[in-house]
């Protein structure tokens, strides 16, 4: 969403003009010494396979960050914090009549697993009042309320978060063979006023989600700038 773009446009030191393809915004930011090619996917599995698959055939990226806000799962998270997915995992996607593992598309990983390198780092983040969780994004096109999360929990136990575009992303990186990570803020709890939260925190999220992501650009990537 363009919430969660702002901040690195805030932070960015020159700012391309934003070209759209298939509905996805671009926009080639210098942030510090890194160029990033900021796309405003939209939301959903679809609208972020999307735009992912056409950047990716289009460019040659270095990795792939999916950056935004997402709800919290874990009875340990807590609005505010931020959960790096060191895997990611379909939450309704379910082939085990065919032998698949709950969360598998057939033919794909059961799990698609964060890039080694990228993950330390994003866990070694800090700022003042940042609270960053490592463990497993669930993505769906459902929006995770009270009636939901239970049995979310009870299929994925080691679950953090969930949002709406990270496995679509990571599925996309996958095929192309890109390195990939999931940075993202929460901004709410999924349960009974999840949709208040959100509208009230989202903007934190994506600030402290953008924090970490520009983190992961500095400690990763400097060596080869």
């Amino acid at each position: 969403m363009g919430v969660e773009a702002t901040p690195f446009l805030d932070r960015a030191t020159s700012v391309g003009d934003e070209t759209e393809v298939a509905g996805a915004r671009r926009r080639l930011l210098h942030v510090g010494d890194s160029r990033v090619l900021l796309v405003t996917c939209g939301i959903g599995l679809v609208n972020s396979a999307t735009a992912a698959a056409l950047v990716l055939a289009e460019h040659t990226p270095r990795l792939v960050v999916s950056a935004g806000s997402a709800g919290g799962m874990g009875l340990q998270v807590r609005v505010g914090d931020v959960v790096v997915g060191a895997s990611t995992v379909y939450a309704a996607a379910d082939a085990r009549v065919f032998g698949y593992a709950l969360g598998q598309v057939p033919g794909m990983p059961a799990r698609y697993d964060a890039d080694p390198a990228l993950l330390a780092a994003a866990a070694a983040a800090q700022a003042p009042g940042l609270t960053v969780r490592t463990g497993t994004i669930l993505s769906s096109d459902v929006f995770v309320d009270a009636e939901r999360v239970e049995p979310l929990r009870t299929a994925f136990p080691d679950a953090l978060a969930c949002d709406m575009e990270s496995a679509a992303l990571a599925q996309a990186a996958h095929l192309f063979g890109v390195p990939f990570l999931s940075v993202r803020g929460i901004s709410d709890l999924c349960g009974p006023i999840a949709g208040v939260d959100f509208d009230a925190h989202v903007d934190d999220a994506a600030e402290r989600s953008a924090t970490v992501v520009l983190g992961v650009l500095d400690a990763a990537l400097a060596p080869a700038r």
